[in-house]
């Protein structure tokens, strides 16, 4: 049995066990962490407390720890009052007592610690410093602050600055540690203290109040040409008073938050490194020689250190250290993402330490913030979401999300009130997670969140539909906060289409399929719309899979119905389609509903034409025109009109353009006709369908002169509406009947633009516009 064994197995059988008898707070340590059955490294991961300072004040090396540290091993260990002050007791008599004012003093200021030769990148950072120095003004002492998100390199990068700018300062460079991520920083008094010591004042000529340094130091380096490097900085507070006034000197601030609060001070805000930066990195640790042959493996490496300079050095020194030991290996154990934290540490350098530093510093909201905001879907997301995931308000979630950025946990959007987190930081988050709420607290912030994304993206979607815009109004969840029109609704569903996509997921796993049905259902319209947004076969997978789970036939024929028109028209595969539509009209033949019959039959015509199958799917569109001839309701007219305008289209692309534009003709007629119930809007929209296919047909039949007119009314229309994927369609086939009349240079501009829109829009016709547009300058030629 090894010692942590026996340690759990004193616990588990004994109960509460008084504490033993111990001397010295490193004694006492063990003990407490013996009673309580953990290791070193699980009270490591309670405490924040890395695993080398943990063994250190065990063994006695670290005698008197601070207040903070102690607090937090009381806490990971989960100490009752009258235990943790004997705790406290203990690293209190460990602790060193005040010198006299004559005695030494601790030295915080050093020389620059030694500069890395495998340092890469971050030229453009360097560049500005020197324009700094060379263009300060005689009298000025410039300040620069680092600043950027754990991990980032941002003292190594100031001790590098620092060397390459030395010969600029030839009265010396300084450095000083100002412990800002420390439970108890130091001190600008105690700063001051050492600065002036390191200048060469008397200790007996420093004064005694921190104002009184402040001054001196300034009076003393006024007219020396000093660099500082104030690494670590915890607040604005404790590095003003450490800034030299007029004179020639240099100082490097660094810290992990903005210390937006300094005024007049130049800015370097680091970012993540470059793909090809990062392998650079990695060759300089590791060899050029061993990256060179395993040239991807490296890439993928890197990438899975998020590009994270920090991350990749600990990679590189774990394989500088095993020179046998393949890039790929250590790739594919990064992979896997519950280990990735634990496998991005070596000797005493640990990405999760360097994040658990300024998760300790943060209030207990924006650590709430946080750990929920892991949960949030996709790469991005806003205030509402981790308000939802938290169970906080709003605005108060708005103001912990800015403590995170500042503490450099979180990255802003620079257009838009939105977050993102680096993926090392994400994971960080689930583990604390995990830890501190438990599975239980995340299931419900995520059914909570799943049911509110479900009733926002159903109300915003219904905006788009007509015949139930009245709903959008009424069913949003927060009424004063929905979108109050159709741009606003489509600018939130498309900002937020990884949560409302994830929820949807959310829901059917808990169980919520009727608000999954309705979702799927209340975005038909917009999903039309959009048809470039290849999610709308997830979308209505789930709403199939819903409708299954609830043993409807009627719900499952009208979402296999939307499955077979997302396959067919967003990720353009004629073959799922075709099954889905096929699916759809048996469901729907099984319940005697003719409307999804009728709709069935035309997704399943349209498939097989893609599949070259043109007879066959001219016949199902005939009996699909067939089986809604008798359908009165808007609905079924609305399908009706479809039908005769996919028929007509088929039967001009197998030759029969004269009986397609009879077909397109009776189509406008029903469009210009009244038709009860339907909205005049989506009337509109068919009628501008029609034309489209009008045009076409006219162009089939060389009556290029005729095509025009229907085409540019039916390309106004789809632009006045927003309906890009009909508009651009219709934009090419203007310019191909333009070319035809031979008035080149309006051609070749409307063929261009439709061009660069189908190929944003992923439409296959953009190879028909480029097509075109190569006919076009032949012809010119």
């Amino acid at each position: 049995m090894g010692p942590d064994q026996a340690e759990q197995g004193e616990h588990h059988m004994g109960g509460e066990a008084a504490v033993p008898v111990a001397e010295g707070f490193g004694p006492l340590l063990v003990a407490l962490r013996m009673r309580a059955g953990m290791s070193q490294e699980r009270l490591s991961h309670a405490a924040g407390v890395s695993v080398r300072a943990l063994a250190d004040l065990e063994r006695g090396r670290s005698r008197g720890p601070q207040r903070r540290t102690v607090q937090a091993l009381a806490a990971g260990l989960g100490l009752d009052e009258d235990t943790a002050a004997e705790l406290e007791r203990a690293a209190r008599l460990g602790r060193p007592r005040p010198r006299s004012a004559a005695g030494p003093r601790p030295h915080n200021v050093l020389a620059l610690p030694r500069d890395i030769n495998d340092f890469v990148a971050r030229g453009p950072a360097l560049a500005r410093l020197l324009t700094l120095v060379e263009g300060a003004a005689p009298a000025s002492s410039p300040v620069s602050v680092v600043s950027g998100q754990p991990g980032l390199g941002k003292t190594t990068f100031a001790v590098h600055a620092a060397h390459r700018l030395a010969s600029h300062f030839p009265d010396g460079q300084l450095a000083v540690d100002l412990h800002g991520m420390d439970p108890e920083p130091t001190t600008p008094r105690d700063a001051l203290g050492s600065l002036l010591r390191a200048v060469g004042v008397n200790e007996r000529a420093i004064p005694a109040s921190t104002e009184d340094r402040s001054g001196l130091l300034r009076s003393v380096v006024r007219d020396r040409r000093l660099l500082l490097v104030l690494d670590n900085a915890a607040s604005e507070d404790q590095v003003r008073p450490l800034l030299p006034g007029a004179g020639r000197c240099l100082t490097i601030v660094t810290s992990r938050h903005a210390l937006a609060g300094l005024e007049a001070v130049h800015r370097i805000d680091l970012a993540l490194l470059r793909q090809e930066e990062a392998v650079e990195l990695l060759s300089r640790i590791v060899g050029p020689e061993r990256v060179g042959q395993e040239g991807r493996a490296a890439r993928d490496l890197v990438e899975l250190c998020g590009f994270l300079p920090l991350a990749v050095r600990i990679a590189g020194q774990r394989l500088a250290s095993r020179p046998h030991e393949r890039i790929s290996k250590l790739a594919a154990q990064l992979a896997r993402e519950e280990r990735r934290l634990d496998t991005l540490q070596v000797g005493d350098l640990q990405v999760r330490a360097a994040f658990a530093l300024s998760y300790r510093q943060l209030s207990p909201g924006a650590r709430t913030v946080l750990r929920r905001a892991s949960l949030a879907a996709g790469g991005e997301f806003g205030p509402e979401t981790a308000a939802l995931l938290a169970d906080l308000p709003v605005g108060s979630v708005a103001q912990y999300a800015e403590e995170l950025v500042d503490a450099g946990l979180l990255r802003p959007d620079a257009t838009a009130e939105r977050y993102r987190f680096h993926d090392l930081v994400k994971l960080f988050a689930a583990e604390q997670l995990a830890a501190e709420d438990g599975a239980a607290a995340s299931r419900a912030a995520l059914d909570r969140t799943a049911l509110w994304m479900l009733r926002r993206a159903a109300a915003a979607a219904l905006r788009f539909d007509a015949d139930r815009h009245q709903d959008a109004l009424d069913d949003d969840p927060d009424p004063a906060g929905a979108p109050a029109d159709r741009e606003e609704a489509r600018a939130w569903l498309e900002a937020e289409r990884a949560q409302w996509l994830a929820a949807l997921h959310q829901a059917q796993a808990s169980g919520h399929h009727r608000q999954v049905i309705d979702t799927a259902g209340a975005m038909h319209w917009f999903s039309d719309l959009n048809q470039h947004w290849e999610l709308w076969v997830e979308v209505f997978r789930c709403g199939v899979r819903a409708a299954r789970a609830l043993g409807s036939r009627q719900d499952e024929a009208v979402q296999l119905n939307f499955l077979a028109w997302a396959y067919g028209n967003c990720v353009h595969d004629p073959h799922a389609s075709l099954a889905a539509a096929d699916a759809a009209l048996a469901a729907a033949r099984e319940t005697g509903d003719r409307l999804q019959t009728g709709w069935a039959l035309g997704y399943g015509a349209s498939a097989l034409r893609r599949t070259g199958r043109v007879e066959e799917a001219i016949a199902r569109l005939r009996e699909s025109a067939a089986c809604l001839a008798d359908e009165t309701s808007a609905q079924g007219r609305l399908a009706e009109l479809s039908t005769l305008n996919m028929l007509g289209t088929h039967l001009r692309q197998s030759g029969g353009a004269e009986e397609a534009l009879n077909i397109h003709r009776l189509s406008e007629a029903i469009c210009q006709a009244e038709v009860t119930g339907a909205p005049a809007e989506l009337i509109t929209a068919y009628l501008a369908a029609a034309r489209h296919h009008i045009g076409n047909d006219l162009a089939a039949l060389g009556r290029w002169a005729e095509a025009e007119l229907p085409l540019r009314q039916a390309l106004a229309t789809f632009e006045a509406v927003d309906m890009a994927a009909w508009a651009e369609p219709t934009r090419l086939d203007l310019g191909i009947v333009l070319r035809r009349l031979g008035r080149h240079d309006e051609a070749r501009r409307t063929l261009l633009a439709a061009h660069d829109a189908l190929r944003e829009l992923n439409n296959p016709r953009q190879a028909e516009a480029a097509a075109e547009l190569r006919e076009l300058r032949t012809e010119a030629r």
